[in-house]
C-alpha cells in the first residue's frame, strides 16, 4: 500500500492561524505587535525568495515584518553594528539572519551577536546549550517543524529509532537532539549519520524515522527504507530540467514508506510556520 502523505502545507496554515489569534490577543492585551527582522546580505536569488515570503507570511499573521538589506560587499563590522541597532530596538522581537553569508563575514561572529532573546532561529550558543540540557527556549524552525508534524500525525517516538542523514547545525544536530528529549514528541534512540559513516543506506534501513538532509537529490532510494517507516525529506533540490525534488526519490520511497513528505509541501511551509511562533514567544517573553 502506498505512503499516505505528511501534508505540511495544511499543518502549517493551522499553525499561522493560531498564531495570528495569538497575535490579536496580544495586541488586544499590551498593546505588543510582535515583530521580526531578517537581514539578508546580497542579492542572491532564492534568498530574496525566502526571505520575502517570511515577511509576507508575519504580515499575514498580524505581525510586523521588515527587511534589513545590506549589499554582498558590506564589512563584517557594518553588518554587527545592524545587529546591535536591532537588539537595542524595543520594537523588533526576532532577529533573523539569512544564511549564507559572504566569504568575508564571520558567521559564528554574527550569530554569535543576536541578542538570544531575540534569536527566534535557535543559532546562538546559549539556545543551543538550552536545548542540550533539555530546557529549550528557541530551536532552529525546520527541527521544530518537523517534531510538530510528526506529533500531529500520530507517530510514536518513544522507544523508536530514528536515523538521520546529515549532521548540520541548522538541521541535523537539533533534530537528533529534539527527538532525545524526554517527553511527547522525543524519548528516541537516535542515530546521527555524516560524510564518515561507513554504510549510512545500512543505518537507514534500521530506522523507523528516517530523515533526509543531505542536500543531494533523490540519493535516498527504497533500498534505503524499512517498509513501514515514516520518512521526513528536509531536501530541496532542482533537477537539470528546472523542477524541484527532495532528498529522497519519492516514487519508489512511496511504496516502502507508511508516510512520507512530499517535496514541495512537506517540511518547507512548517519552517516558516515555526519561525512565526517563535517571533510570537519571543514577543511575549519581552512582554513578561
Amino acid at each position: 500500500m502506498p505512503a499516505r502523505i505528511l501534508d505540511g502545507k495544511a499543518l502549517a496554515l493551522q499553525v499561522r492561524k493560531d498564531v495570528a489569534s495569538e497575535v490579536a490577543r496580544l495586541k488586544a492585551g499590551s498593546g505588543i505587535v510582535p515583530g521580526l527582522t531578517v537581514v539578508l546580505v546580497g542579492d542572491n536569488p532564492a534568498s530574496q525568495v525566502y526571505v520575502r515570503n517570511k515577511q509576507r507570511a508575519c504580515e499575514a499573521a498580524g505581525m510586523r515584518g521588515t527587511i534589513e538589506r545590506l549589499t554582498a560587499d558590506v564589512s563584517e563590522a557594518t553588518l554587527l553594528a545592524t545587529i546591535d541597532r536591532l537588539n537595542a530596538d524595543p520594537t523588533v522581537h526576532g532577529i533573523l539572519v539569512q544564511l549564507p553569508l559572504p566569504p568575508q563575514i564571520d558567521e559564528r561572529a554574527v550569530l554569535e551577536r543576536i541578542d538570544p532573546w531575540k534569536d527566534v532561529d535557535g543559532f546562538h550558543p546559549v539556545n543551543v546549550g538550552l536545548l542540550t540540557i533539555g530546557h529549550p527556549r528557541f530551536v532552529p524552525c525546520t527541527p521544530l517543524g518537523i517534531k510538530e508534524m510528526l506529533i500531529h500525525a500520530g507517530v510514536e517516538t518513544r522507544g523508536a529509532h530514528a536515523v538521520i542523514l546529515g549532521r548540520s547545525n541548522i538541521v541535523g544536530k537539533p533534530m537528533a537532539l529534539l527527538l532525545a528529549q524526554k517527553g511527547v514528541g522525543g524519548d528516541a534512540t537516535v542515530t546521527l549519520c555524516h560524510t564518515a559513516t561507513r554504510d549510512p543506506a545500512a543505518e537507514a534501513r534500521r530506522a523507523d524515522i528516517l530523515i533526509a538532509a543531505i542536500g543531494r537529490a533523490e540519493q535516498v532510494r527504497a533500498d534505503w527504507i524499512k517498509p513501514g517507516a515514516v520518512v521526513i525529506d528536509v531536501g530541496m533540490n532542482r533537477r537539470s530540467d528546472g523542477t524541484l525534488c527532495g532528498d529522497v526519490h519519492y516514487p519508489s520511497a512511496a511504496e516502502v514508506a507508511s508516510l512520507i513528505t512530499p517535496v514541495p509541501g512537506g517540511v518547507g511551509p512548517m519552517t516558516v510556520a515555526m519561525l512565526l511562533r517563535s517571533t510570537l514567544r519571543a514577543a511575549e517573553a519581552k512582554r513578561a
